[in-house]
């Protein structure tokens, strides 16, 4: 056995029946794409929309939205018929390491953790900011202290230096126990959220398309030049590379849709609700996505995202660019710390749901594959994964974070597009419920697509994921290779684990 072993598609399906007598199936397609939208609007929407408009595109800022979704439609097909022939958990790292080895398939178990874990992060810190913006202009409270929601890299223009981020802290802890609680219960908590961020993404559109100056949007697609932001970092503006820039920082936006495969061994009949649950959120945030950025781009011009709006450009644009809406702004507030409580959520069951797979496999330590013995969840990688994203997000500033899960996402991606093409020749006679049309044109067309982001994206973010990987070989060759259940053992079909102590 050696680092490229391949699990076989019969150990896997067989590995899914097994957790017949583990995680319980509670999940349908509705509730699906209710967790791929909770998952997609959030922080990438509100924050990064203004991000991408500032700093790589302007108004054009909406090309890079439909480059983001081509490459996130030609994944979502990939993912569409790799989770409904084999509905297990793990995601991408579960289909990498039947078509790939077992190498690539922990390369992309570690490299989920960017998405997952460090893409919870950045939606936390996200989410104190605007904590703040609903006690100031909300509820008209003093702030939280600039030290309790920053971190310790951070300065404010008065000098105040961050300690931690206390309410970023706070939320990825609550919501993680009520993961523990039960994929159940979440999914009705999330399905609530949804129904109030969907709405409010909509009275946006239809509200502030009335104040849309055409000067904003004139031109279009701003003359090829540089900008330079307060950080002191050059990036590409306007001309392709902005747009290709400015996909790759708003496709943090469409992030989530992939987590829907991860919940597929919690999935009554995953054949079918599977690809109905990741391309039809996928389909309804791209539509709302879009139209969004046409009407905040619109709204203020690229100077005011530069210098004003910051993280809570979605508000400040409101309240300076449409007259007798401040009520929608204060609304606006409360439906996006609503929604980011959302993406959080889903984050955080994708990270769970994908170490499970790999303590499964061995490849990470039992605990995280132990199970709550009343709830039947991961309750121990859930308390493992909180202390691990509480620490990004109480500690480390959202734009680096932010980058990081973009481009270990887009890596992913290719990972993904890749495995169809691979299964397709290796397992022809494979029962496929959803079928990738046009193979293997569309899964190369879609690494092609998630490459140019890549590519459009600052080369510290290759940095910070070249250094990430070699974090992930040392504890691959250190640990996971010597505990692998292929490479040690041989077993094809993993032993009911006894049940985990109560809590």
């Amino acid at each position: 056995m050696g680092l490229f072993t391949k699990k076989s598609i019969t150990q896997l399906l067989a590995d899914a029946s097994e957790s017949e007598k583990t995680l319980k199936r509670t999940l349908t397609a509705g509730s699906l794409i209710a967790l791929g939208i909770g998952a997609i609007i959030g922080a990438g929407l509100f924050v990064r929309t203004a991000s991408a408009a500032a700093q790589n595109a302007g108004s054009s800022v909406t090309i890079g939205f439909i480059v983001a979704a081509i490459g996130c439609a030609l994944a979502g097909l990939c993912y569409a018929e790799l989770s409904s022939s084999i509905p297990i958990s793990g995601s991408a790292y579960t289909y990498t390491y039947a078509t790939m080895g077992e190498l690539l398939a922990w390369v992309i178990g570690w490299d989920l953790v960017l998405e997952y874990a460090v893409g919870a992060a950045t939606v936390g810190i996200a989410w104190s900011e605007y904590l703040n913006n609903l006690l100031v202009h909300v509820f008209n409270m003093s702030p939280i202290p600039y030290q309790w929601c920053h971190s310790p890299f951070e300065t404010s223009v008065g000098g105040v230096s961050g300690i931690m981020n206390a309410p970023a802290l706070f939320i990825v802890a609550a919501l993680s126990l009520l993961l523990i609680r039960g994929t159940q219960e979440s999914a009705f908590v999330n399905g609530i959220i949804v129904i109030t961020k969907v709405a409010i993404v909509i009275l946006i559109i239809i509200f502030g398309w009335n104040f849309i100056n055409p000067v904003n949007h004139t031109p279009y697609i701003p003359e090829a030049t540089t900008y330079t932001d307060t950080e002191g970092i050059t990036h590409n503006f306007g001309g392709i590379w902005g747009i290709l820039g400015a996909a790759g920082t708003v496709f943090f936006a469409f992030i989530g849709f992939d987590a829907v495969s991860t919940a597929a061994q919690e999935t009554k009949n995953p054949k079918t609700a599977m690809p109905i649950g990741i391309l039809g959120s996928l389909a309804i945030c791209t539509v709302l996505y879009i139209l969004f950025a046409h009407v905040l781009t619109g709204l203020a011009p690229v100077e005011f995202f530069r210098n004003n709006g910051k993280e809570a450009s979605v508000v400040a644009a409101i309240q300076n660019f449409m007259p007798g809406y401040e009520w929608l702004g204060k609304l606006v507030t409360v439906a996006i710390l609503a929604g980011f409580s959302s993406v959080i959520l889903v984050m955080l069951l994708g990270q769970s749901r994908v170490f499970y797979s790999m303590s499964k496999d061995g490849l990470l330590p039992r605990v995280f594959s132990d199970l709550h013995p009343k709830y039947k969840t991961p309750y121990k990688a859930n308390l493992i994964i909180l202390v691990l994203v509480a620490a990004f997000a109480a500690f480390v500033p959202g734009n680096i974070v932010g980058d990081m899960t973009s481009i270990g996402t887009l890596f992913a991606f290719i990972l993904v597009c890749a495995a169809v093409i691979v299964l397709r020749k290796t397992e022809p006679n494979l029962v496929r419920e959803f079928k990738t049309p046009w193979v293997p044109f569309l899964p190369i067309l879609g690494i092609v697509v998630c490459l140019a982001m890549i590519l459009g994206l600052h080369w510290t973010n290759w940095l910070r994921l070249i250094g990430w990987l070699a974090i992930g070989f040392v504890i691959y060759f250190g640990y996971s290779k010597k505990h692998s259940k292929l490479n040690t053992k041989g077993i094809t079909v993993d032993p009911v684990d006894p049940p985990a102590p109560k809590l």
